[in-house]
C-alpha cells in the first residue's frame, strides 16, 4: 500500500515538472518569435527640417545640410528648400553682406557692434600687416600665444620679461608670438604705428592683421591665428593661448606636458572649463546675445584668458573651423569647433579665470602649483615670476 501511494506521489510530480517544462517552452518560443517581429518607431527617424528664427542657428543650419553629401545627394539644385539656398554664401565674404539688415528682425535696434558683426560675419580672410615667418624655423615644444591689442605695450614687455620669456626653459624650447588686430580711429585709438614698427623689428614676436581688433573680432583673430599655425608653426607641439592680462606659470605647465603621451597627449585641451551655459540675454552685460542671434545653450568650453591644446588639435580645429559659422564670442566658438570634432575640453584646477581668495594673492607658493591666474598687472606679472624664480623658495 505505502508502494502504491509513493509511486503515485512520483508519477504526480513527473507530472507536474513536465507539464512546466512545457510552459516554459511554449513561452520562451513566443518570446523568440516576438522578437523577430519588427518594431515601428512611434515617431519618423528624419524628421523635416524647418529653419531657426535665429540667425545664427539658421547660418549653421545651412553649412550643415551643404557640407552633408548624403543629405545633399537627395536634392539637385532646383528643388532644394529656398531656406537652404543661400546664395550670399556664394558671394564675396569680405563685402558686407546688407541682406542681413532685413534677415536679422531687430537689426536696427542692435547695439553698432552686433551690427559691424553681423555685416561681416562671413569673412575670415585678411591681409597681414606683421609676420614672423621665422619665429618656428625651430619647431618649439610649447608656442605661448597672447592675444593682445596695440596700445598694450607694457603687458607684451612684461610677458616678456616674465613667463613669456622665449627660449629653452626646463630643456625645452619655447616660442612666444603676440596677436593683434588692427585698433583704428574708428575705436578712437591714437595712431601708435611707428612705435609698433620698433617693438616688431626689435623683438620679432609680433603677428598683426588688418581687422578690425574689438571684442567681437576675437573669433577672426582666433580663425586667423589656426590659419597662421598651420602655415608657420605647424610642428609646434603644444599651445599655450590666453590674454595678455594673465599670469601664467610656464614651469608648470611643461612639467604637466611632460608626463603626456599618447591619445592623452594628441587629444589634449585643458582649461577652466565652463558647462551647462547659454547666452545672456540683459543688454547690461558685456556678453549679451539677442534670441534673433542666437538660441539654444552653449557646449562646454574653456574661459578665454587661457587654455592648453596639442598641435594635434590646433590642425583639426582649424579645418573643423571652416564649418562652424563665426560667434561673436570666441572662446564659445572654439567650444562649438570641439563639439563638431565630437570632443571636448577637459576641466584642470590650475586654470583660474576667475582669480584666487585675496588672502592667498601674495604668498608666493599660492601660484607654484598652478598654470593660470586671471587677471593680472604688469607689475604684479613681473612679480610673481620673480618669487617662482627664485631658488630658496620652499612650499610645503
Amino acid at each position: 500500500m505505502a508502494l502504491r501511494r509513493k509511486l503515485k506521489i512520483t508519477v504526480t510530480v513527473m507530472m507536474v515538472n513536465l507539464f512546466i517544462f512545457i510552459l516554459i517552452s511554449r513561452n520562451g518560443s513566443q518570446d523568440k518569435n516576438a522578437s523577430r517581429k519588427p518594431r515601428v518607431p512611434s515617431k519618423p527617424f528624419w524628421a523635416r527640417q524647418t529653419p531657426s528664427p535665429a540667425y545664427w542657428n539658421h547660418q549653421q543650419q545651412i553649412r550643415d545640410f551643404q557640407n552633408n553629401p548624403v543629405l545633399m545627394s537627395n536634392y539637385s539644385g532646383g528643388d532644394m528648400p529656398d531656406w537652404l539656398n543661400d546664395t550670399s554664401l556664394g558671394s564675396d565674404p569680405c563685402r558686407p553682406n546688407l541682406r542681413v539688415t532685413t534677415q536679422v528682425k531687430d537689426y536696427n535696434s542692435l547695439p553698432d557692434r552686433f551690427k559691424d558683426f553681423l555685416l561681416y560675419m562671413r569673412c575670415r580672410s585678411y591681409p597681414v600687416k606683421r609676420d614672423q615667418p621665422g619665429i618656428c624655423e625651430e619647431p618649439p615644444f610649447l608656442l605661448l600665444a597672447v592675444k593682445s591689442l596695440e596700445p598694450h605695450f607694457d603687458r607684451r614687455q612684461a610677458i616678456r620679461q616674465s613667463w613669456g620669456r622665449a627660449g629653452v626653459l626646463a630643456n625645452r624650447t619655447v616660442a612666444t608670438v603676440f596677436l593683434l588686430g588692427n585698433a583704428t580711429a574708428v575705436d578712437h585709438h591714437p595712431d601708435l604705428s611707428r612705435m609698433l614698427n620698433y617693438e616688431s623689428a626689435h623683438h620679432k614676436d609680433i603677428v598683426q592683421w588688418d581687422f578690425r581688433d574689438s571684442f567681437f573680432n576675437l573669433t577672426v583673430k582666433e580663425v586667423l591665428f589656426l590659419e597662421w599655425i598651420q602655415t608657420r608653426c605647424s610642428g609646434a607641439r603644444f599651445i599655450f593661448k590666453g590674454d595678455d592680462d594673465v599670469f601664467v606659470n610656464t614651469h608648470r605647465i611643461l612639467d604637466f606636458l611632460k608626463g603626456l603621451s599618447g591619445p592623452k597627449a594628441r587629444d589634449l585641451f585643458v582649461g577652466d572649463v565652463i558647462t551647462n551655459a547659454g547666452p545672456h540675454r540683459d543688454k547690461r552685460v558685456k556678453y549679451f546675445i539677442p534670441e534673433s542671434m542666437y538660441v539654444g545653450g552653449y557646449p562646454p568650453y574653456a574661459g578665454g584668458g587661457g587654455y592648453l591644446y596639442s598641435g594635434d588639435i590646433a590642425a583639426r580645429l582649424h579645418n573643423v573651423s571652416k564649418h562652424v559659422a563665426l560667434y561673436p564670442i570666441d572662446d564659445v566658438y572654439t567650444g562649438m569647433c570641439m563639439r563638431k570634432l565630437g570632443l571636448a575640453p577637459e576641466k584642470h584646477k590650475g586654470f583660474r579665470t576667475f582669480n584666487i581668495e585675496e588672502k592667498y594673492r601674495s604668498n608666493p607658493c599660492a601660484y607654484k602649483s598652478l598654470m593660470l591666474v586671471h587677471p593680472r598687472t604688469p607689475q604684479e606679472m613681473i612679480q610673481i615670476w620673480s618669487w617662482l624664480s627664485r631658488a630658496d623658495l620652499s612650499c610645503q
